[in-house]
């Protein structure tokens, strides 16, 4: 955001910082960065807060800024008031405010503006350097050709002569204990009493030889910063020693410092020829970080003989004594240094080729057992020392007052990198893979005489001979040993501690024997845990951190602290390290503020800000958004802000904490509501909860006049009713009166329907009877048939032939009478009056014999009772029925009988 250069730096009231960019004014209020366009598209050189106005100076032009109603800076020209007409290509560079009155100084003139009245008063002030001053209500400048003036009853005054400055410029005055100290562009130091200047010797003199100081500051502790053209930032004490420089070799961005500044938290902002940088000055945390990447990941750290020392994946580096962090490297320890401990005042390095013995910046390889992951006192042998090693354990034996190698104890070859002595000859491994290892060895720790095992129980697991007790910790839980075997039980102590008051562990980190705590990485942040000094029982405190923090610590399971003195510890980073100062760590106050709110509808993209000073009317949108922006001006890297807020008319419940200085909600409901949001910097909640009213109106379709016309709609929709359920009674009483009729109708065609069975009845009766009529009519002819039959046949036997002939023809004309048939046929007809009409008109070709077999066949009659019927044999009537399927030419499959039947 914006541009590179940055001139000038100033802090508003309500925390938030002001930069003079180069063609914008840019704003941060420690979540976001904001930028608003110089007014007349010119570059900010200068930038000054009073009250609630933040002053700028641009090329012909300066002004002021202020908040509108809805948190948004809106600038106001005051130059445009001027009655003299400014000089051409005036630019103006510094701004100071003097009781009511405002000083803009260009580089040939100051302009004074009076606040309250806008009366203007114009100063001729010819400079090369432009920088004005105030000492104790006083203001100082620089005229090209007098020296150092001073503005006394509105005109200028001579303090120093040019000829004492020199061709130098002034670019700093201030008050110190010992007096006046002007700071010149060389970076000399002037002390200034009664109109008199002289050098002021200082120890840091050596340190300024060929700078030029471009702009400077004095801090809260007296001491000054001196921004240079090309040689970064110099900080002076009060007393004029050197405490640091700090430049690109040290992580600044840009050498040429054009504004410093620092703010109500101490923090040093610097604007530089390219960025914003800041310093936390006083933050309990120093970071170093090694720019050039030689020094590598650090894993282990010790102070020793004045020196600082740290073992790192490329080897042993050390630090002299100078005020520069310059590390350089140990001859003989590239590689893999894994742990430094300072005992018997000694410094023993484990590193990957065996172990080091470091005396005055010297390293002498003492054991070559490769990969020494530690070290330990043995108890009541002060001539020996115990190593865990890559591949087992080993020795360090001390023989006419130097330390060298012992002997690698046998029957054991496991890593051993956390290990602790539990007795005079016994030891407890910890291989976070393959569990813990109890060893018993002999008197003279040659060998293993004895080995227990237990099983791992957690990853990221360490050993802790802590408070009398054997403990052992991971990030699932912890736990101690008991005191007759391999066994462990759950630690409810540091359970208790770590787990439910810090949130559980994230990772171990265990400081030197020196140090009387045990330390973790939990959620809370980094825990520390301790014994009270009155009751003996262990507590724990936390110290928050932010999670990068713990993502720069190095390779994960590998995290280290150092104890350097005091209250001051050394964690080793990817590049570097960091120390933190617990005496550092004081209590701080801050107070969140909203800083915006907007509305906008779901499918519109620009949101209309909202007034913060009033309570907001909002007219109800099914799909609006209302967007809220909040800040805590905290600017210390270290501590991390979060937020938490609720929303009062749609939840009374706090939210969870978050990093998002911003809120969304989407769809809410007419009605009142509140949102409020506070913040936590480090562990410690804000001084205030902001808060933000506002009502959603309702939905048209709840206003009085809908409610009018929903009471209009529902007399109309009752009448409607009331008419429709008349319509519906009254076309159920039709329609039970139509029901009525119907059931009178079905029971009047039920009675029909009885009759025309009585009558179906009664001619089913009367059809029965012709049949019995038939049947007895048909017996009746074959009874007398088959009586005829056999006269006939006894009669042809008799031996008067004359008389029987006679007889026979009697007989014969009998049984073919042709009344009988005549009866038959008129019975036959009664009972199935169709059918002999219907086979005449399917079989025309049919004979009135034919229709007399037809007939009988149709009565269910056997060859052998229509024989006599015909007066002729069985076997004759077998030859009709052949002939009688020839004429009506039936198919083979088809029964003669069956088809007449079903005619």
């Amino acid at each position: 955001m914006g541009e590179n250069q940055n001139w000038a730096i100033a802090q508003g009231g309500n925390g938030h910082i002001y930069v003079a960019n180069n063609h914008a004014l840019l704003t941060f209020n420690g979540a976001e960065w904001h930028q608003y366009p110089s007014p007349n598209n010119s570059v900010i050189r200068s930038v000054h807060v009073r009250g609630n106005k933040v002053f700028t100076g641009h090329y012909m032009q300066f002004g002021y800024w202020e908040r509108d109603a809805v948190g948004q800076l809106a600038y106001r020209s005051i130059s445009d008031d001027l009655k003299v007409p400014m000089l051409e290509d005036e630019a103006f560079w510094n701004i100071i405010s003097v009781d009511d009155w405002v000083l803009f100084q260009s580089l040939d003139r100051i302009y004074s503006y009076h606040i309250g009245s806008g009366e203007f008063k114009v100063m001729e002030a010819k400079t090369s350097k432009a920088h004005i001053f105030k000492i104790d209500g006083a203001v100082f400048f620089q005229d090209d050709a007098v020296g150092l003036v001073q503005i006394e009853d509105g005109k200028p005054k001579t303090a120093i002569s040019k000829q004492a400055l020199g061709n130098n410029g002034v670019v700093g005055m201030y008050a110190s204990a010992k007096g006046t100290v002007l700071i010149l562009d060389n970076g000399e130091f002037l002390g200034y009493a009664n109109g008199e200047a002289a050098t002021w010797s200082i120890a840091a003199a050596p340190d300024l030889v060929d700078v030029n100081v471009y702009t400077t500051a004095q801090l809260s502790d007296g001491s000054f910063v001196l921004g240079t053209i090309a040689n970064g930032l110099i900080q002076i004490d009060a007393q004029g020693n050197l405490v640091r420089k700090v430049n690109r070799k040290n992580g600044l961005q840009n050498n040429t410092v054009l504004a410093t500044f620092q703010d109500r938290d101490d923090n040093l902002w610097l604007g530089l020829d390219h960025g914003i940088a800041l310093l936390n000055m006083n933050s309990p945390f120093y970071e170093y970080v090694d720019g050039s990447g030689n020094l590598g990941v650090v894993y282990a750290a010790a102070r020793h003989q004045n020196r600082l020392y740290l073992g790192t994946n490329q080897g042993l580096f050390m630090m002299g004594r100078s005020n520069e962090a310059k590390f350089s490297l140990v001859k003989g320890t590239r590689g893999q240094v894994w742990s430094l401990n300072v005992i018997d005042g000694t410094l023993f390095c484990g590193h990957n080729k065996g172990t080091f013995a470091v005396a005055n910046g010297e390293a002498s390889l003492i054991s070559s057992f490769p990969g020494t992951w530690d070290i330990k006192v043995v108890n009541n042998r002060p001539n020996l020392l115990l190593q865990g090693n890559f591949n087992g354990l080993s020795t360090l034996k001390k023989e006419n007052g130097r330390w060298g190698f012992g002997n690698v104890i046998s029957g054991f070859d496991i890593s051993s990198r956390f290990f602790e002595l539990t007795g005079p000859n016994e030891i407890v491994v910890n291989h976070e893979l393959k569990g813990l290892f109890q060893l018993s060895l002999d008197e003279d720790f040659t060998r293993v005489q004895q080995m227990a095992t237990h099983p791992q129980m957690g990853y990221s697991s360490s050993l802790a001979q802590y408070d009398g007790k054997l403990r052992y910790t991971t990030v699932e839980g912890a736990f101690v040993k008991r005191a007759d075997s391999l066994a462990f039980a759950p630690d409810s102590v540091l359970t208790d501690l770590l787990f439910k008051k810090s949130g559980g562990i994230t990772s171990i980190v265990l400081g030197d024997r020196s140090m009387d705590a045990l330390w973790y990485f939990t959620e809370g942040g980094l825990s520390k845990v301790f014994p009270d000094q009155f009751s003996g029982t262990l507590g724990v405190t936390t110290v928050p951190i932010p999670p990068f923090f713990k993502r720069s610590l190095g390779v994960a399971g590998f995290e280290n602290m150092t104890h350097l003195q005091g209250n001051k510890y050394l964690f080793g980073a990817n590049n570097g390290f960091v120390t933190l100062n617990l005496d550092a760590l004081e209590p701080v106050s801050y107070a969140i503020g909203i800083d915006g709110v907007g509305s906008s509808l779901g499918n519109t993209a620009q949101s209309l800000p909202l007034p913060l000073s009033e309570e907001a009317s909002l007219p109800y949108r099914a799909q609006t958004t209302l967007s809220f922006s909040f800040s805590v001006p905290a600017f210390e890297k270290y501590r991390e802000v979060l937020y938490q807020y609720r929303l009062q008319g749609l939840s009374p419940d706090w939210g969870p904490w978050s990093t998002e200085p911003r809120a969304d909600f989407n769809n809410l409901d007419h009605g009142n509501y509140l949102f409020q949001v506070r913040a936590k910097v480090g562990n410690t909640l804000t001084n205030n909860v902001a808060s933000f009213k506002f009502v959603i109106a309702k939905p048209w379709y709840l206003s009085v006049w809908a409610i009018i016309g929903y009471l209009l709609l529902l007399l109309l929709l009752g009448a409607l009713v009331h008419r429709s359920y008349k319509r519906y009674y009254t076309n159920k009483q039709n329609a039970r009166l139509n029901e009525e009729i119907k059931i009178q109708r079905r029971k009047q065609l039920l009675a029909e329907k009885e009759l025309i069975e009585i009558k179906n009845e009664k001619l089913n009766a009367e059809i029965e009877g012709k049949n019995r009529e038939l049947a007895v009519a048909t017996m009746s002819l074959i009874k007398k048939n088959e009586f005829l039959a056999s006269v006939k046949k006894e009669l042809s036997d008799s031996t008067n032939a004359q008389q029987v002939k006679r007889v026979v023809r009697t007989i014969d004309r009998n049984i073919s009478n042709e009344d009988d048939w005549k009866f038959f046929e008129k019975a036959f007809n009664n009972a199935d009056k169709d059918f002999l009409q219907n086979i005449k008109e399917a079989h025309p070709e049919l004979t009135p014999n034919d229709l007399k077999l037809c007939a009988y066949l149709r009565l269910n009659l056997p060859s052998k009772e229509i024989a006599p019927l015909l007066n002729i044999s069985v076997k004759s009537v077998e030859v009709k029925r052949y002939r009688l399927r020839k004429k009506m030419d039936l198919p083979r499959e088809m029964g003669l009988t069956k088809y007449i039947m079903d005619l």
